[in-house]
Parts: C-alpha cells; sequence; structure tokens
C-alpha cells in the first residue's frame, strides 16, 4: 500500500519566522542565538512563531556548500530493549556503501524528549531522519514536516505518516495472536504489558487483541501493567501478582518476549504445567531466549528488515517508483513455539 508523492519542501528559514512573528529577521535571529537586547514579549512571540511552525536553526549555515551533512539521524525509544539494536544492525548494514552514517537518538518513550532529539539532529542539516513510531507532538510533527529532507518513520503502519513508512500492523499482529490462541481452545486470558501507555505500538496490539476476543465472545479477564521497562524479572513479578490474583487464567498473553520469558521461567519454577494448564505468548521473537528450555510463543517483528528497508529510503532507493510518501507494509509471522497447545 502507498501513499500519494508529497510535494517537495523547503527547510524553513529566519524569513518564514520573521512573517508569522511580525519582526525583522535581525530581531528573530537576536532571540534564536539568545544575543543582543531584545523585550520580552518579543523574544516570547519569536519563540512560540518558530516552535509553531516547526522551525530549527541551521549550526551549519555558511559552512558547507550544499548546507547538507553525510549523517543520518535515527531516533529510537530504547537501547536497551533488545529490539532496536537488531533494526540500527539493518540500517548500518544498508547504508555501509552510500557514504551516509546513522547517528542515534534515544528518546526514552517520552514525546517530549523526542522533540529535544529531533530538534537538536535537524539543526546540523542530516540528510535524512528515521525515527521510530508514528506518534509524535505538534511541534515535533512540524520539523519533520518542514525539514526538506527524508523522513522514514518505523515500526508501525497503523496512523498517517510524515512521508514514507516501513512497519508491521501492530493491532492486526494483536488481533492474529487472539485468533491463534482462541484456536488453540483458551479462554480466560490475561494480558500483561510494560512501558503502558507510552509504547504505542505495544497499546495497538493490546488493542487488536482485544478486538480479535471479542469477535469470539471473549473478553479480557485480568491486565497487568508496568511503566517501566523489561526485563525477566520484572515478568516473573508481573505474573506472579496475576495469578495470585486470579488464579484461573488458562493464558497469558506478554506485550513482548523479555517479560514472557520471565513468566515462563516462574511457570517453571512453580510446577505449573505449560502448555496444558496455562499457556503463554510474548512479543518480537528475540533472538537470545532460544537457549530457554521451553520455546516461547511468539511473534517476528521484522526488525531488521525493516531497518535495511528504511535505509534503502534514505539512499534514494524507492521500492514502489515513489520519491518520497511510500508505505511499506511487513508481514510478522506467528511462531507458536512450545508454549501454545497444538490443535
Amino acid at each position: 500500500m502507498s501513499l500519494p508523492p508529497k510535494e517537495n519542501r523547503r527547510p524553513l528559514t529566519l524569513r518564514d519566522v520573521s512573517e508569522a512573528s511580525g519582526v525583522s529577521e535581525m530581531t528573530v535571529s537576536r532571540v534564536l542565538r539568545n544575543r543582543g537586547d531584545v523585550s520580552e514579549a518579543t523574544r516570547e512571540k519569536v519563540l512560540q512563531a518558530a516552535k509553531a511552525l516547526g522551525y530549527v536553526p541551521n549550526k551549519i549555515a555558511g559552512a558547507l556548500a550544499s548546507q547538507r551533512v553525510n549523517l543520518v539521524g535515527v531516533v529510537i525509544p530504547s537501547l536497551s530493549n533488545l529490539v532496536f539494536p537488531e533494526v540500527l544492525s539493518g540500517i548500518s548494514a544498508e547504508l555501509e556503501d552510500t557514504g551516509l552514517q546513522p547517528v542515534v537518538g534515544v528518546t526514552n518513550y517520552l514525546p517530549e524528549k523526542e522533540e529535544a532529539v529531533l530538534y537538536e539532529m535537524l539543526s546540523w542539516r542530516p540528510s535524512g531522519i528515521i525515527v521510530a513510531g508514528l506518534e509524535h507532538t505538534d511541534t515535533a510533527r512540524a520539523m519533520l514536516e518542514n525539514s526538506g529532507i527524508p523522513i522514514v518513520e518505523i515500526m508501525d503502519v497503523d496512523g498517517t505518516g510524515v512521508d514514507s513508512v516501513v512497519g508491521i500492523s501492530h493491532r492486526r499482529a494483536g488481533l492474529h495472536m487472539a485468533e491463534a490462541i482462541l484456536k488453540a481452545g483458551y479462554r480466560r486470558i490475561g494480558f500483561l504489558g510494560t512501558k503502558m501507555p507510552l509504547d504505542h505500538r505495544a497499546r495497538k496490539r493490546f488493542e487488536g487483541f482485544q478486538e480479535g476476543l471479542a469477535a469470539a465472545g471473549v473478553q479480557i479477564a485480568d491486565t497487568e501493567f508496568y511503566s517501566g521497562g523489561s526485563a525477566l524479572r520484572k515478568g516473573r513479578e508481573m505474573t506472579q501478582a496475576m495469578l495470585e490474583r486470579t488464579p484461573d487464567l488458562d493464558f497469558l498473553y506478554y506485550s513482548n518476549d523479555m517479560i514472557g520469558a520471565g513468566g515462563l521461567l516462574y511457570c517453571q519454577e512453580n510446577g505449573i504445567d505449560v502448555p496444558g494448564k496455562l499457556g503463554l505468548a510474548g512479543f518480537n521473537g528475540v533472538d537470545l531466549l532460544e537457549g530457554l528450555s521451553m520455546r516461547l510463543a511468539t511473534m517476528d517483528a521484522c526488525r531488521r528488515e525493516i531497518g535495511r528497508k528504511a535505509a534503502e529510503i534514505i539512499a534514494g532507493r524507492p521500492h514502489q517508483g515513489l520519491i518520497g510518501g511510500e508505505v511499506i507494509e511487513l508481514e510478522p509471522v506467528i511462531d507458536l513455539g512450545d508454549t501454545i497447545r497444538k490443535t
């Protein structure tokens, strides 16, 4: 699927901010460089106009004839999440022979941190930006829309992109997992998620999962959310809390494999029959977990391929004959592993 090509954009200039704020370009320059004697009212007017427009100062103005550097900004929510290093490896491998160098910024799933990272990256006039997710603040979105460079939002296709998009449908991923669980005969189902609700992709999987269950007349029996990151220990703790609270559950669906693996270890340590009495599934298809005594049911999130295709777009290798506005949806595959009953 694809979006129509978007009109060529030019980077915003001091003149744009000057016209929007009603003051001279020289005054705008003084405000943005925090220099000169400018009234507080004028300063506020300029800053508000710049923020609304998504204007980012050019730190290399006059330094390079092309006004571009051979850097590609890559903005991701986490480096501790095993998903994103694999995405980065796909990006790095694809850019290796292009002369472009990826530079990484981490947001910790915080919208205001994403704003700050994008502002700093764009001020160096990179050759492109790859950013995880489709949800941004108005200011961040304005900066991306007015950057005048290729933008690729990755990991998710459930929404409207700024420019090009590469990812999977997390809603459909959740729905398909629900269908697989129901087909195996499970009915009393709990959901456990980390980084909720800041992780929009996990939220969308949960919504799709609920939709899949509802189509069969089944509702989520219990939920356990944690705002922190993913870890085996946290998976153990969340699983224990849920099973003590709702002991008749017959399936646990985790927002990612790390807490799912923690849940599997808890079940094994406490003699719970998996998958007979209790089925388990995670998400991401993390290779690190292949050494467990049982293979956790999961779904491959196409991480390396997402990184590779995003880098191809930035490098000017379109897949659909489009320059900008590409939407590439990949299809994740369920691996039932050893933790869902075979039907």
